[in-house]
């Protein structure tokens, strides 16, 4: 009797057993299937995701995309089988608003809030008072998005300016030490042109920040400094760069006097274009120009803009040359970068041997910026050179007062 009552218990789980297989595989295979159609994103297989799943909160936000007249009673229906959904709250609020219905809208975008405290409830508040003209408001969910920011935050800084144009004002009431929200902050100002804004702004950035990540920001925000002619500005971010070892450079003026490194991507470094039939490279012999004879007839060997305060100056500098002529066109320019005047001029480069030259200029009263240029214009009646120039070093030393 036992033996027989063990053998009806052992068939009895077995077939329990397996009925949970067939109710698993039923089960998967049905949540598959509702996926799918959800995943093709239609109306008609929204509608047949939900009837194989009836409890699944985000077919029902879905479907409130498609169906506007029934959008209200689905998202209440998504809030009802997950009430921490803080997308249908924010759904539902703006169909309240859209309603006129200003109550429940707050009431629903706050709720969204309650239950989320990350950056969409947040931001989502802060366009609502923005259209509803609460400014107090208004800014109060700016700084508190910008508490936590998103991957983009160009839009909350968009709608900032919307409500004020004015940087300052954005600086002062939303802006914290988050390096990514600077990050962003700083290429905003700089899509708005406003120079001005951005030079206390990347500085904070400089002692917040990473340099492997935000040096190609910083030489963004010098270069535009240097166009803009705000030298202080622009000197004063290079020289916390070279303070706070995020960049190698030299105290010497120029930087890089020596051609020994690198350029740095940045109007403080040489700027060394490339032209068909002009190559330049610098190393330890200085810095190498080859003219193949097919170059620009007027064209820009090597650039640097300069920090200087008014007064009187001396360019030295040495060079060689190999199949240059005199007169060639070959020559060194200190160029005022705002009136864009060449304040002085080198004559013509031209020597077989090492030679050692100066050009005396000055900066006018008023001007600090200047641009060290040195280039090429074919003379006329010559023909485009073909050799090589190599300037083994340069130099600016201030003339002392006599």
């Amino acid at each position: 009797m036992i033996p027989n009552f063990r053998r009806l218990v052992y068939y009895a789980l077995r077939v329990l057993v397996a009925a949970a297989c067939c109710y698993g595989i039923w089960r998967s295979l049905t949540l598959a299937r509702a996926d799918f159609l959800f995943r093709q994103n239609t109306e008609e297989s929204l509608h047949a995701a939900i009837r194989l799943v009836p409890d699944d909160w985000e077919y029902y936000m879905r479907l409130a995309l498609f169906e506007d007249a029934h959008a209200r009673e689905l998202l209440n229906t998504a809030l009802r089988l997950n009430r921490y959904d803080a997308q249908a709250d924010i759904e539902l609020g703006l169909q309240y608003e859209a309603e006129g219905d200003f109550g429940h809208a707050e009431r629903q975008l706050l709720e969204a809030y309650n239950v989320d405290h990350t950056y969409l409830p947040r931001w989502s508040l802060a366009n609502y008072y923005f259209r509803r003209d609460n400014m107090p408001a208004f800014w109060a969910w700016a700084r508190s998005s910008a508490e936590m920011p998103s991957d983009d935050v160009g839009p909350l800084f968009e709608l900032c300016w919307r409500a004020s144009p004015d940087p300052e004002k954005i600086t002062r009431t939303i802006l914290n030490d988050n390096p990514e929200l600077v990050r962003q902050y700083i290429g905003f100002l700089l899509e708005k042109d406003q120079t001005g804004a951005v030079s206390g702004i990347a500085q904070r950035l400089v002692g917040t920040g990473d340099a492997k990540s935000d040096i190609p920001l910083l030489f963004a925000v010098v270069n535009s400094l240097v166009t803009s002619n705000d030298a202080a500005a622009a000197d004063a971010l290079w020289r916390r760069l070279i303070e706070r070892g995020w960049i190698v450079a030299d105290a010497t003026v120029p930087n890089n006097a020596n051609f020994l490194r690198e350029p740095l991507p940045v109007s403080f470094d040489w700027s060394l274009p490339e032209y068909s039939g002009l190559h330049s490279w610098p190393g330890p012999s200085g810095l190498e120009t080859e003219f193949t004879g097919s170059e620009p007839e007027d064209c820009t060997v090597a650039e640097q803009a300069v920090v200087l305060a008014p007064g009187d100056y001396t360019l030295s500098y040495s060079y060689r040359t190999s199949d240059i002529p005199p007169g060639a066109g070959v020559r060194w320019q200190v160029v005022d970068a705002r009136s864009k005047a060449v304040l002085a001029e080198s004559s013509d480069l031209s020597s077989e041997a090492t030679k050692r030259a100066a050009l005396g200029f000055s900066v006018p009263q008023g001007e600090s910026l200047v641009r060290l240029r040195l280039g090429y214009r074919r003379a006329l009646g010559t023909t485009r050179i073909a050799g090589t120039l190599v300037v083994l070093s340069t130099q600016i030393e201030a003339v002392p007062k006599s």
